[in-house]
């Protein structure tokens, strides 16, 4: 062992942190282990002492000496401890016929024991009561693995829901579909296209009923009130205009954006319009007197996505700058700003009945709460492409549509994702052209209207036929949540 005279002849070189952490734990396993690199042997009497004390505090007490095990529960420990040896074991919960008072090796490796009568604990409740430790801690702690506390999955569970399918396919348009509103009284819907046109449907049978023409580029932007015989249409030509169904024409122009405009949505209660666009600003337009109220800005990109609620926040604006912005329309001041996404916010949707919305763009489907915004989860797969419309119906059914023409449904509550289908282009159209540009549930959320860029309308419904055993539920809780 060198003296302190030579080391200080000698430069202390500069180690990293991970370096000295390493070359700490090593010391400290020369120290205290029979062998480096082995973990020491577990000790008989701390077991003893360990096992005692869990099962006669924590689980209220066993008949029989838990001091002293029998030959039959060191057996169980030790099955316990070799996770590969005896998966049977690991499983098996005790039955009636182990409810006697010599406990047996299962129940000390399963933890608690549960009276033949049914659980007690609401955790030990549902089908997960016996979770398989991981094999890591297992092997590092031969002796607490047996007594450890094993808590299932607290993630909630997705009901079955059946698959949806495509049953028809309406076409008429010349040019994509990108945007649809559904009338409130639920027996017509209209559709806005790259070919200028707004054509309105019947929603029982498809037929088209009318045809209306006026904005000289492609229409972005569609909503129908339910207090008027009110249509609104925005499109890149910087327009958006008021129609009047009964006259089957253009009323009212509300003038002032820069540039194209994305997206439009009514205010529930207020006879207020937003309308987004790529001057990044949502602006706010009293219907009636056509003024512009607000020019609400902030964002530093097109705002593509907006949508509104009776209470504050009462806008909420998704933009290209990936961020998300709760708006005080009292003042015309951002109350809050969502910095979650990483990519463009294309679409958003709230949810009909809770206090909620989700977000889509390109990296991932975010969940947030309402009043606040405080971040709930992802959604647990990623569907891998820009997303460019989404929708939710009062069952918890979600929605979202791809730029790739995929079309993924997901459990609301969970954010399993339940299907993915892949829509099929029209004749005479690229596969290129597979790609969904808008969605919309109708009224009862029975039925699902896809606006693509093969210039079709397609409409979907559940499928009657499925059934749990036909389609069956392929569920696997999540392990590590990201909390952003």
């Amino acid at each position: 062992m060198p003296g302190p005279t030579m080391e200080s002849e000698f430069p202390v070189e500069p180690q990293s942190l991970k370096k000295l952490s390493f070359k700490s734990l090593k010391r400290s396993l020369d120290l205290f282990s029979p062998l480096h690199g082995h973990f020491p042997l577990p000790d008989p009497e701390s077991k003893k002492v360990r096992t005692s004390y869990k099962l006669n505090v924590e689980y209220g007490g066993i008949k029989g000496s838990a001091a002293e095990p029998s030959s039959n529960a060191k057996a169980g420990v030790q099955n316990q401890a070799q996770p590969a040896s005896a998966p049977s074991n690991a499983l098996s919960l005790p039955g009636p016929e182990n409810t006697r008072d010599e406990r047996t090796g299962n129940e000390l490796a399963l933890g608690p024991s549960i009276p033949a009568n049914g659980p007690t604990d609401a955790r030990f409740s549902g089908k997960s009561n016996a979770v398989v430790p991981s094999h890591g801690s297992s092997e590092r702690n031969l002796s607490t693995a047996a007594i450890m506390e094993r808590i299932p999955s607290r993630w909630p569970r997705p009901i079955w829901r059946a698959p949806w399918k495509n049953y028809r396919v309406i076409s008429g348009h010349l040019g994509w579909v990108r945007s649809v509103a559904v009338d409130p009284s639920n027996t017509w819907f209209c559709t806005g296209s790259a070919d200028r046109t707004i054509k309105i449907w019947d929603l029982a049978s498809g037929r088209l009923k009318l045809t209306l023409t006026g904005h000289i580029e492609q229409v972005r932007g569609l909503a129908v009130s339910s207090k008027h015989t009110y249509m609104f249409s925005a499109g890149d030509d910087k327009l958006v205009k008021c129609w009047d169904l009964e006259q089957n024409k253009v009323i009212r122009s509300y003038h002032g954006h820069l540039s194209g405009v994305y997206c439009l949505a009514l205010h529930p209660t207020i006879d207020i319009l937003f309308t987004g666009g790529r001057d990044s600003v949502c602006r706010v337009w009293d219907i009636r007197s056509k003024m512009q109220i607000h020019a609400l800005s902030g964002h530093d990109n097109t705002v593509c996505s907006v949508f509104t609620r009776p209470m504050d926040p009462q806008v909420i604006t998704g933009s290209h700058d990936s961020t998300i912005k709760f708006w005080d329309l009292r003042y015309g001041k951002t109350m809050a700003t969502l910095t979650h996404h990483k990519k463009s916010v294309r679409a958003m949707a709230q949810h009909p009945t809770e206090d909620c919305f989700a977000s889509a763009s390109a990296d991932n489907i975010k969940k947030f709460s309402l009043p606040k915004g405080e971040f709930m989860h992802n959604m647990l797969s990623q569907q891998k492409t820009i997303v460019n419309a989404m929708a939710v119906n009062d069952e918890g059914v979600m929605v979202t549509g791809g730029d790739n023409g995929s079309m993924w449904f997901w459990d609301w509550k969970s954010g399993h994702n339940f299907q993915q289908s892949q829509t099929i282009v029209q004749p005479g159209s690229l596969d290129s052209e597979a790609g969904i540009y808008a969605l919309t549930y109708d009224a009862t959320g029975s039925r699902l209207i896809s606006c693509e860029a093969d210039k079709t309308i397609k409409m979907w419904k559940e499928d009657e036929t499925a059934t749990p055993e036909t389609h069956p539920l392929h569920f696997k809780p999540p392990k590590d949540i990201r909390r952003f």
